[in-house]
């Protein structure tokens, strides 16, 4: 077994603190990755003090990994030690189901047992455990390419922030021609932003804060409309091809229904802790989708790895140590960062 040490929580109420664990060893198609930064999301929070209900302890986060190959196995050809790569919320999957089978790893019909953290190491049949950590064992057909063009720490929100964003804004085809809505600008929020725009869609943040206005036309937006102002809401009536929702606190969604076209799409990626509110009748009147999505597959997930350093994107990060993660789940609770936390995993050195 491999030795690691890392930052995770013992228990629901308890602080992370640091800790040492095991991983497998590196098998015959697995990289062993030195992680040299680690997004901080959400849903972190949401794992580490078992909102969820699945957490086993000690509970590890992280899914936004990005470190460089340290070691292959035998069987490996997509990678070389030394090159940068990345992990998102995603190790393992059963690979041959017919989503597994189409590149949708992401709704295999196991369900997320493969999931970076939270999920099942098959191998040693152990809790998986995700990136606040030294390093991490992972198959290559779930490792990503970092295009070396990017800011790494910037970069490594793109694996669960950025790829939440763009595969609904290209599976619901935005684009030049096309008018696209971002409700809320946080972590999963500015993401859109930038991705939408740069897909060349019309791109229209909406927010209940007008101290945001300067800060969404600097990430992009050609509008931004206060989603409280009903006059400002009634100016886009029926215009939207797209509304992509990434609020995850509860709030009335039927005021965004009536923005979209006739055969236009709502879609949730935020994930409320309680059901939200919704009206049919909008829905019915202009046969208006709501649907929702959840990350990319692999394929997917490189391609806009690619699209990200083709257009040089990444995430607005605030750099911290890991000694300042309590602390950083805290702020996040308040909406106090702009717009992801970032792990120097350099730091644990110290810890």
């Amino acid at each position: 077994m491999l030795v690691c040490t890392g930052y995770g929580a013992a228990s629901p109420t308890e602080a992370l603190a640091p800790l040492t664990f095991n991983r497998r060893d590196v098998g015959q198609n697995d990289i062993e990755i030195e992680i040299e930064y680690c997004g901080v999301c959400h849903s972190d929070i949401h794992f580490a003090r078992d909102e969820w209900h699945f957490t086993q302890y000690p509970a590890v986060p992280g899914h936004e990994i990005v470190g460089r190959v340290k070691s292959v196995g035998p069987g490996v050809t997509k990678y070389k030690v030394g090159e940068r790569v990345g992990v998102g919320c995603m190790v393992n999957s059963c690979r041959t189901c017919p989503s597994c089978q189409e590149g949708l790893e992401q709704y295999c019909a196991e369900g997320l047992t493969g999931q970076t953290y939270g999920g099942t190491d098959k191998v040693i049949n152990e809790p998986s455990k995700g990136g606040y950590s030294d390093k991490i064992v992972v198959d290559e057909n779930f490792v990503l390419r970092i295009p070396e063009n990017l800011d790494p720490a910037a970069a490594a929100p793109l694996l669960c922030a950025g790829i939440t964003l763009y595969s609904p804004l290209r599976h619901w085809g935005a684009g030049p021609g096309k008018k696209v809505g971002i409700i809320g600008l946080g972590g999963l929020g500015h993401m859109g932003v930038k991705l939408a725009h740069a897909m060349g869609a019309e791109t229209a943040l909406f927010t209940t804060s007008a101290s945001k206005v300067a800060d969404a036309k600097r990430l992009g937006a050609s509008l931004v409309i206060l989603s409280k102002d009903e006059a400002q809401m009634a100016e886009h009536a029926e215009s939207f091809d797209l509304i992509i929702d990434t609020v995850s606190a509860s709030h009335d969604l039927s005021p965004f229904f009536g923005l979209l076209k006739r055969d236009a799409t709502m879609v949730q990626v935020g994930a409320p802790e309680h059901p939200l509110p919704i009206s049919v009748f909008p829905l019915l009147m202009r046969r208006r989708s709501f649907a929702g999505s959840m990350i990319g597959g692999i394929k997917e997930t490189q391609e806009m790895l690619d699209f990200c350093g083709k257009h040089n994107i990444t995430a607005d990060v605030e750099m911290i140590n890991i000694q300042q993660i309590n602390e950083a789940y805290e702020r996040m609770l308040k909406s106090d960062v702009k717009y992801r936390f970032c792990i120097d995993m350099k730091s644990l050195k110290a810890a």
